[in-house]
């Protein structure tokens, strides 16, 4: 994790999603943090500072996928020389030594799928999710053959998708959960991805009004929690453990509305939630971040359980 004071961390990278469109990563135990986002199609280092706020950029990555509606994905490999995975295709996913900036590995495929998430799982291996809904494993060990599923997840074709895998501590085994921009919330299993385990309708207003809004965590400090935004002002938090193999009609836990009632915005023109985090060591506390640049640290409370 990133040596920044106290819990500033969390708060430093939502605010980043929110004011600067950045996909952003930390490099453990290097104090650095790593960046993409418009304008431009490049990746950047920062470092922080140790005994101040001071944040400097160390080096830029060039990134192949130079297109103006797309912008790299990223992750970082934790090992002795920390890597940069990043891409904004299947076709250009490759992996750059933090130091050196020497290319480590590249996918090799021609496949020009786009991708909405990218996520390192431990020193060899990492999960892809396309905007169609597509969902792999990747070992990198091994010449480009990913683990998969057979077809994108069942939608609409407009529909676009997000997804996140559960830390292996944080259950039995781990679990993928996609998220579409029409609400619906799939878990898949990594061991087979031919089908999801379970799935749900999720209570959301509308369709997200931009894909790139959309996100799926799990709760670090909680089984089987997760927490979910991009349709509209709120933050919608779900216990997966009532779900089975079939759809269902999902009720969330608790959903925070802070961000409707800031300034005394009327629902209607309240601001969209842009991004949302876990604390890392506070199991209830949550971050999230709006498109009018506030920043809310929140607790939440199972009203059910009460």
């Amino acid at each position: 994790m990133c040596q920044i004071p106290g819990d500033h961390h969390d708060l430093w990278k939502c605010g980043l999603r929110l004011r600067l469109s950045l996909s952003c990563d930390p490099v453990p135990k290097a104090g650095l943090l790593v960046t993409s986002g418009r304008p431009g199609s490049y990746i950047q280092v920062w470092r922080m500072g140790e005994d101040n706020d001071v944040i400097e950029a160390v080096s830029t990555v060039d990134a192949q996928d130079k297109e103006e509606s797309l912008w790299p994905r990223v992750s970082v490999f934790s090992s002795a020389a920390p890597g940069i995975l990043h891409g904004a295709r299947l076709s250009g996913l490759r992996t750059v030594e933090v130091e050196s900036l020497k290319m480590t590995y590249s996918s090799g495929t021609s496949d020009s799928e786009p991708l909405s998430s990218l996520q390192v799982l431990d020193a060899d291996t990492f999960a892809f999710c396309g905007t169609s809904g597509r969902l792999g494993l990747v070992d990198t060990r091994q010449k480009w053959a990913p683990s998969e599923t057979v077809s994108p997840s069942p939608g609409s074709s407009a529909e676009r998708w997000c997804a996140e895998v559960r830390d292996r501590g944080q259950g039995p085994v781990p679990c993928i959960a996609s998220l579409g921009s029409h609400g619906q919330l799939c878990l898949f299993d990594p061991r087979n991805l031919s089908q999801p385990v379970s799935s749900a309708q999720c209570p959301v207003s509308r369709p997200s009004p931009d894909p790139e809004l959309l996100r799926v965590t799990w709760a670090p400090g909680l089984d089987n929690c997760l927490a979910i935004s991009g349709f509209d002002r709120t933050v919608q938090i779900y216990d997966v453990t009532s779900w089975d193999g079939k759809k269902v009609q999902a009720e969330p836990l608790f959903t925070h509305k802070g961000h409707i009632f800031l300034d005394g915005n009327e629902v209607d023109s309240a601001p969209l939630v842009t991004a949302h985090t876990w604390h890392p060591c506070k199991p209830r506390t949550l971050l999230s971040a709006a498109s009018d640049a506030s920043l809310h640290v929140w607790d939440w409370v199972d009203l059910q359980a009460c």
